[in-house]
């Protein structure tokens, strides 16, 4: 057993009851303090513009960096919580947090809040939530669905609070002071860390990350660590060259990417819905303001979007998860994605506060149906055992449009001094989409039922594909073999 097993990440003993709540409820505040943290940031987007006489796109950088890194760095991620576990992973990535905001008060230039905000608070949010996420799926069993549905209303609640509490620090104390305290507030995330404590394995039961590795791994291990063929030229490389090539496979799944089309066709799609999809967290308020909105009254429309997610989001997970829907979980996902898309066209109709009310309503409602399906969709298209491993490649190759998406907008609108484009640019990613995704995936289906029908047209009639097996040319005694073509499934 290594020591990340027995650390933090083994199945509890018991499950789903006792102690195993309390974690939950960490969860809770640990997705809270992370993932609804970025949203905030769009309440500082005209102080820092004025405070290091930034553009736009220049200023985007910094929301940009931080959501990209808190996706895409899952694969570090698994690798610390496989070596050191579960609550070392959440209790280092509330350290820096904290250190990246902390020092974020006190940058002097925009590329510096880059490097604090931006990367140090972004990777250690990424190790505090999704380290939490995982230990969930130890603690609970019976109850799993449940839990990681209640464990992502945090999210809500951290939209809802969030922009008020930094519209509030920002009036009375600046950003600076402000991200002081931000810094504080999230080593909060150390102490949900604590309270994922170190369990041990129930008897006879390993988890899926305990499972025993192949003898060709370990072997192949054991030599690297213990340096043998230390003067091969040849064995030295190429077991190295393996065992990158089973990290690879084993966090990054380029396999399943290149033989699985649904797979394909979902990250595709999502990749490029990314591009467009954090537009608005990251532009509404700035638009707001621009537009005449009052500055507490633009922060509050993000916290509408928060409310609003903490009842649909749930509802949205019950709904997708009954048996009418299972195999059809993306096409609710595509609406949804269509949805959110048509709904920037509000924005461009009018910026009056309310008609920005009815905005956020809607949006929040396509966002519930994005955010409750992503992972369940995913688990759709992708065998439970490569799971991870597709997360992996599937959280990265995300976390790269999330990185320029808002860079390159923001730069459309310096030029043009048009925040419609912000609007438009997410509409055209997010419509597009969709549709890629539910036409594909359509198109795909019906590609699966003409083969099945033509295999079962074969068992039923196997003498209508029967061929002849005369000739009217004698075979040459050295003719290779006859090509055998294999269909197989996706």
């Amino acid at each position: 057993m290594s020591q990340g097993e027995g650390a933090g990440c083994g199945a509890a003993k018991p499950q789903d009851q006792g102690w195993a709540w309390m974690v939950l409820l960490a969860a809770v505040v640990l997705q809270g303090l992370t993932l609804g943290f970025p949203c905030c940031i769009g309440v500082f987007f005209t102080d820092l513009q004025h405070e290091f006489q930034a553009s736009n796109s220049q200023t985007s950088w910094f929301p940009s960096i931080m959501v990209a890194v808190l996706h895409g760095g899952g694969p570090l991620c698994s690798i610390l919580v496989k070596r050191f576990g579960c609550r070392f992973a959440v209790m280092l990535g509330g350290l820096l947090s904290g250190l990246g905001m902390v020092s974020s008060s006190f940058c002097k230039s925009m590329s510096q809040l880059y490097l604090t905000a931006g990367l140090i608070t972004g990777l250690g949010s990424c190790f505090s939530f999704q380290a939490g996420v995982t230990v969930l799926g130890y603690y609970f069993v019976r109850w799993r669905t449940l839990a990681n549905a209640v464990a992502s209303t945090g999210v809500s609640l951290g939209f809802t609070v969030w922009p008020l509490l930094s519209q509030y620090l920002l009036d009375e104390m600046g950003w600076r002071n402000t991200f002081l305290i931000f810094g504080g507030i999230l080593l909060n995330c150390c102490v949900c860390g604590a309270i994922m404590r170190p369990i041990q394995l129930a008897s006879g039961s390993l988890p899926q990350s305990a499972k025993p590795e192949e003898p060709e791994s370990r072997e192949e291990e054991a030599q690297l660590s213990n340096g043998a063929f230390p003067h091969h030229p040849t064995l030295q490389p190429h077991t190295r060259r393996t065992k990158c090539f089973h990290m690879l496979q084993k966090y990054l799944a380029f396999d399943i990417f290149c033989q699985n089309k649904g797979y394909q066709i979902y990250t595709i799609g999502v990749t490029w819905m990314m591009m467009g999809f954090a537009l608005p967290h990251v532009y509404l308020v700035p638009y707001a303001i621009h537009n005449g909105v009052e500055e507490h009254k633009a922060a509050l429309l993000i916290s509408i979007i928060g409310v609003i997610n903490i009842f649909i989001r749930p509802l949205t997970g019950l709904l997708s998860g009954h048996r009418v829907f299972t195999g059809r979980r993306i096409y609710l996902f595509s609406l949804a994605v269509l949805l959110y898309g048509l709904s920037n066209f509000i924005c461009v109709i009018s910026a009056e506060f309310s008609v920005l009310i009815l905005y956020c309503v809607i949006l929040s409602i396509a966002m519930s149906g994005i955010g409750a399906l992503t992972f369940q969709v995913l688990m759709d298209v992708v065998e439970m055992d490569r799971f991870s491993s597709a997360l992996g490649l599937f959280t990265i190759l995300e976390s790269i449009t999330l990185l320029i998406g808002p860079p390159l907008t923001g730069l459309l609108v310096d030029i043009t001094s048009d925040f419609h484009y912000v609007f438009y640019n997410s509409s055209f990613f997010l419509i597009s989409a969709g549709l890629f995704m539910g036409l594909s995936f359509c198109a795909l289906e019906k590609k699966n039922k003409l083969r099945k029908a033509s295999k079962a047209d074969f068992l039923d009639n196997p003498s209508r594909y029967q061929y002849s097996e005369t000739s009217t040319e004698p075979k040459a005694e050295s003719q290779s073999p006859p090509t055998v073509e294999y269909i197989t499934s996706i």
